[in-house]
């Protein structure tokens, strides 16, 4: 089984910058899509931003545009999410998510925190 594990998050004070990482381990295997999406305490998870790993097309979310941008590295069947210009109101827990036809996998999230 793919497991994908994030790295990367920490507490950060306002206008910082943090970088993520999410690796997938387990057998050879490498999603078509992968993507972040952040849970807020009290407040649904939602999507930040993706990336297909073939052709690396992003889509990445309005709310985080200029600030946020997603990448990969196919040889380490990694992908990242580089923050910058943190606001308190990214505070959350951020989940990798990947998925191929008929497969997919959430992470176990890394918690970021951005002090004001």
């Amino acid at each position: 089984q793919v497991q994908l594990v994030e790295s990367g998050g920490g507490l950060v004070q306002a206008g910082g910058s943090l970088r993520l990482s999410c690796a997938a381990s387990g057998r050879t295997f490498s999603y078509a899509y992968m993507g972040w999406y952040r849970q807020a305490p009290g407040k649904e998870r939602e999507f930040v931003a993706s990336i297909l790993m073939s052709g690396g097309g992003t889509y990445v979310e309005d709310s985080v545009k200029g600030r946020f941008a997603i990448s990969r590295d196919n040889a380490k069947n990694t992908v990242y999410l580089q923050m910058n210009s943190l606001k308190p109101e990214d505070t959350a827990i951020y989940y990798c998510y990947g998925s191929s036809s008929g497969t997919s996998a959430w992470g176990q999230g890394t918690q970021v925190t951005v002090s004001s």
